[in-house]
């Protein structure tokens, strides 16, 4: 037998040891019967909850109260609301502006308190933003512009009243009567008719005059001429079977005061003929200065979409201009109002000029008006944010959106590591580039 010899400089070869054919369990992996004593604490079924108080206290977005309100409104009032000029390409454009933002935190900030009050207009807010002048308002709720100023009122906030308005300048000083009232204004090519409702709004204590100059002509609302709405919607078969879905809506709608232009007593005309002798395509800077020396109280200009054009209206007397593109539903393809911001600021700030910069148009969360503020604003308008939480539950939604923005913003600015909207400048975000 030959017995092979191995080197001495051969490397050991070492036989393993057995693996075992099982690993052993920690014991909190074993398997088991449970226990209804630990089931127990786990079983906490609430009971369902399908009011409409209960979907709003739900809701945590604005978009969710969107799908709220177009549930519960009939197509064209809400599509009134909802809807934009031509394809709707400004109004798009000016949300995913603000999706196209990205900010830049700060870390190791004791941000365990947020203060959201600031100044506007020689007065503080509680927040931020106020709401914004919507015409018809009555028609999307029947609470209308009661809701708005008496949430706006509880939540520290101004609220303006349009000229549209289907609840009277009084009527809303006196629902309201310990908030902050502002008044838009279309100037009239009937001076005088203009001039009454500027007396009115200063004797029913409003210390903003906001007029709108972006409405040379209407625009072209599209859906609502697919739509054919009218003010007040009419009871067509369409209507009628619409109606069917949204009984809650045309209830509230036909045992309320009928909709009337409550800040137009003496107009006895068509809805055509209210708004061809409304938008007037003769006005000038002439008229600024005219208004300029009528009104006593603060003066702003909505519908500034350059800043040549808000240096020109500060220089007639402005007191602070709102950069807003009418939310879409004038020019379409016009300029996207977040990104005028910071051109705009730096304007005013090379002329010295200590005039409000408020921005409105496609804000639909609180992280959106911490964006235009850090850009450079000092203020910002909700207006179909507001309107969907008035579609979505009336009074309780409008308090809901003021109080889903608030959140939001509160959250953002903690986890940007700032404490007050001072605080808030262009490092703190980034617009990015597509």
């Amino acid at each position: 037998m030959t017995q092979t010899v191995q080197p001495s400089n051969a490397p050991s070869l070492e036989v393993p040891a057995k693996v075992p054919t099982a690993v052993g369990r920690p014991a909190a992996l074993k398997r088991r019967v449970p226990k209804y004593s630990d089931l127990a604490p786990l079983m906490k079924f609430k009971k369902p909850e399908f009011s409409n108080a209960a979907k709003l206290r739900r809701a945590s977005t604005i978009w969710e109260l969107r799908d709220m309100a177009k549930r519960r409104t009939p197509q064209a009032p809400f599509d009134y609301t909802d809807g934009a000029a031509e394809a709707e390409i400004t109004l798009r454009r000016a949300r995913q502006a603000f999706q196209d933002i990205e900010f830049r935190p700060g870390i190791l900030r004791d941000v365990s308190s947020i203060d959201l009050r600031t100044g506007i207009l020689g007065k503080e807010s509680r927040l931020p933003f106020g709401i914004a002048p919507t015409g018809f308002t009555r028609m999307m709720q029947s609470e209308g512009e009661y809701a708005g100023s008496q949430a706006a009122e509880a939540a520290g906030i101004p609220y303006t009243l349009s000229t549209m308005g289907t609840a009277s300048i009084e009527d809303v000083a006196a629902a309201a009567p310990n908030g902050r009232n502002w008044f838009q204004l279309y100037l009239w090519t009937d001076r005088d008719r203009s001039l009454e409702l500027i007396e009115r709004a200063a004797k029913a204590g409003n210390d903003t005059l906001m007029v709108t100059v972006d409405t040379a002509v209407a625009g072209a609302r599209l859906r609502d001429v697919r739509n054919g709405m009218t003010i007040p919607p009419a009871l067509t078969v369409r209507t009628v079977l619409d109606a069917s879905y949204r009984p809650a809506w045309w209830f509230n709608f036909l045992t309320h005061e009928p909709l009337t232009f409550a800040s137009l007593s003496r107009y006895t005309g068509t809805v055509a003929d209210l708004i061809n002798s409304m938008f007037d395509p003769t006005l000038t800077f002439d008229d600024l200065d005219w208004l300029r020396e009528t009104w006593k109280g603060k003066l702003v200009v909505k519908g500034i979409q350059t800043v040549e054009d808000a240096r020109k209206v500060v220089d007639h007397g402005a007191d602070g201009v709102v950069i807003s593109n009418h939310g879409g539903r004038q020019l379409d393809r016009a300029p996207i109002p977040l990104h005028l911001v910071p051109e705009v600021a730096a304007a005013l700030k090379a002329d010295n000029s200590d005039a409000a910069i408020i921005l409105d148009t496609g804000i639909m969360s609180g992280a959106d008006i911490v964006a235009a503020l850090a850009l450079g604003a000092d203020f910002t308008l909700i207006g179909r944010a507001y309107l969907y939480g008035l579609m979505a539950g009336g009074r309780a939604g409008v308090d809901r959106t003021i109080q889903i923005l608030e959140k939001d913003m509160a959250r953002t600015m903690a986890l940007l590591g700032v404490t007050k909207i001072s605080e808030l400048n262009p490092d703190h975000v980034r617009l990015l580039q597509h």
